[in-house]
């Protein structure tokens, strides 16, 4: 049974940051790929960061590219969304996922809301 749990989401003024973090309950979590999605309010969920298994390769959208991290801690089993300089357009419900192989598996996400 694989349980994602993500926090850290709050409301936050436009220029500050915050950090999400994503803990996996699941066996072998270092096999795992992980990303972070969002959804802001009346619009699809959208992909906003992607980190390998192996951690050595991240991938980000252009909205988000410079201004997000995303990391990976195995000894902790968690994933990390480290987000500055936000903007009102940042504001969403952020979703976390894992994935292995051909399924993949999501939290039930967090929301952020950045206030201009």
């Amino acid at each position: 049974q694989v349980q994602l749990v993500e926090s850290g989401g709050e409301t936050v003024q436009a220029g500050g940051s915050l950090r999400l973090s994503c803990v996996a309950s699941m066996q072998l979590f270092s096999t795992y790929a992980f990303g972070w999605f969002r959804q802001p309010p009346g619009k699809e969920r959208e992909f906003v960061a992607h980190i390998t298994w192996q951690g050595d390769n991240t991938y980000y959208s252009d909205s988000v590219k410079g201004r997000f991290t995303i990391s990976r801690d195995n000894a902790k089993n968690t994933v990390y969304l480290q987000m500055n300089s936000l903007k009102s357009e940042d504001t969403a419900v952020y979703y976390c996922k894992a994935t292995e192989l051909w399924t993949d598996y999501w939290g039930q996400g967090t929301q952020v809301t950045v206030s201009s």
